[in-house]
């Protein structure tokens, strides 16, 4: 089993910056991949970005620029970087996580959601 803790959101006014984290817990073997997801009132889950394990950074064009992805492999635990933030980044943001917890598990692992945490951004 694999738990995940989101942390990091809150209010903030246009142009400021919050950093998110994401603190995974567990019985933890190895972890695939991290992804930040958020989903706005009215509006469909978006991805916001993603980073595997030894791979690249993807993030939506929305976000780019202004997001960095990150992982600490050592803690697991992973960050959103969120810069010069917007209105319309207001939403409930949620880490992804794919893991295996025991050494037998697929390669592929498995899927776990933290609870999400709120962002707000307003003047």
């Amino acid at each position: 089993q694999v738990q995940l803790v989101e942390s990091g959101g809150g209010s903030v006014q246009p142009g400021g910056s919050l950093k998110l984290s994401c603190a995974a817990s567990g019985s933890i073997y190895s972890i695939n991949l991290m992804a930040w997801y958020r989903q706005a009132p009215g509006k469909e889950r978006e991805l916001v970005a993603i980073v595997s394990a030894g791979g690249p950074t993807h993030y939506a064009d929305s976000v780019k620029g202004r997001f960095t992805i990150s992982r600490d492999n050592a803690k697991n635990t992973g960050y959103l970087q969120m810069d010069n933030l917007k209105p319309e980044d207001t939403a409930v943001y949620n880490c992804h996580v794919r893991a295996r917890t025991t050494r037998w598990d697929l390669a592929i692992g498995s899927a776990y959601w933290g609870q999400g945490t709120q962002v707000t951004v307003s003047s």
